[in-house]
């Protein structure tokens, strides 16, 4: 096997501290701890510079890699992936895409034409998830699964046989993760008697979100029974989800959300929305409680069950613990390793 050398990596490469890290940037430094040489791109925040910024670098250090992997979302962050590829190609450089965004099925179905141009220009295309991975595979046949990954060492593991009314949330506040059905699932809890402490940490993400949520909670009755933190630093994220014992994801769209695995790794009851990714990521209750989106009643439900329903809790932490395990990078990094192998090998 080739030795890897010098690897590209292009997509949402933040050096700001006000957002948090991700699946693609510890990539990064995982390859870095093998010896590889990574160049990223790109920190910049706005989004013409960022593109800006990513064509030149593509452009400028094309003597300084050997291969490059490109991320790609849904929307206007999808014509980033395009154009890159279409740079990259036009250089003869080899190049791996990975499938990103949990709305790229919907995005895809009204772009096909563009989708199957970029997903056909690629070396490889990776998909963190099976549900991606089939949604997209009209456009690739050949899709690699490649999980996003944790060090589970990181993660300290308690099984929670019997549980405390101590929720947590733990994402962007954004519109697609629906933030403000949280307090809506609290004043639920309420009504039947249940009172339960909610810990809402992520960034704001500038759209509003955790504004209504505030005033969601205010106008529900139920602000004083919840905390927002703001961002948590990556490596205080675990101490953050020990604080619970139940984690609740809200979501609208997904695909394979690190904060879901990061719960799991910890022990907490997952009670998650069955949108896009997660139902191929989560089994209802065997690892987790699934539920519809955007409704605050059965999400109190299967809070609940876990609180009152003997055994439940126990089940679901230890099965999820169990399955998380082969999401660390012990198990996935080598896979990378191969692909970025073969990939300068033989293109």
């Amino acid at each position: 096997m080739v030795a890897i050398k010098r690897i590209l990596l292009i997509g949402n490469h933040f050096h700001n501290k006000s957002y948090n890290q991700n699946a693609w940037q510890e990539l990064a430094t995982q390859l870095q701890k093998t010896g590889t040489q990574i160049i990223t791109t790109s920190g910049k925040t706005g989004k013409l510079g960022r593109l800006a910024d990513m064509l030149w670098t593509i452009w400028h250090d094309r003597k300084q890699y050997d291969a490059a992997q490109v991320d790609v979302f849904s929307g206007p962050a999808f014509t980033w992936a395009y154009l890159s590829g279409w740079l990259l190609r036009w250089l003869k450089k080899p190049f791996i895409l990975t499938l990103r965004g949990g709305n790229l099925p919907i995005f895809s179905d009204k772009h096909p034409q563009l989708v199957r141009i970029l997903l056909g220009w690629a070396n490889r295309v990776t998909s963190p998830s099976t549900y991606l991975q089939q949604q997209l595979s009209v456009f690739r046949v050949n899709i690699d699964i490649l999980p996003n990954a944790l060090d589970l060492q990181k993660y300290t593991f308690r099984l929670r046989e019997h549980v405390q009314p101590r929720l947590v949330w733990m994402r962007a506040f954004h519109k697609i993760y629906n933030p403000s059905l949280a307090p809506r699932v609290l004043r639920g809890l309420k009504d039947r008697g249940i009172i339960v402490h909610l810990l809402m940490a992520g960034p704001d993400k500038g759209d509003g979100s955790l504004q209504q949520t505030m005033k969601t909670a205010l106008e529900l009755g139920v602000s004083n029974l919840m905390e927002f933190p703001g961002r948590v630093e990556k490596s205080l994220v675990p101490d953050s989800l020990s604080k619970g014992d139940i984690f609740i994801n809200t979501t609208n769209y997904d695909n394979t959300p690190v904060s879901v695995l990061e719960a799991m790794a910890c022990g907490l009851c997952v009670v998650s929305t069955n949108v896009g990714g997660l139902p191929f990521l989560l089994d209802n209750e065997v690892d987790a409680l699934l539920v519809p989106p955007d409704d605050p009643n059965a999400m109190a439900n299967a809070v609940q069950r876990i609180l009152q329903e003997s055994g439940l809790a126990g089940r679901l932490t230890f099965n999820a613990r169990k399955k998380v395990e082969q999401f660390d990078w012990s198990v996935v990094l080598p896979k990378w390793e191969t692909l970025f192998g073969e990939l300068i090998r033989h293109g």
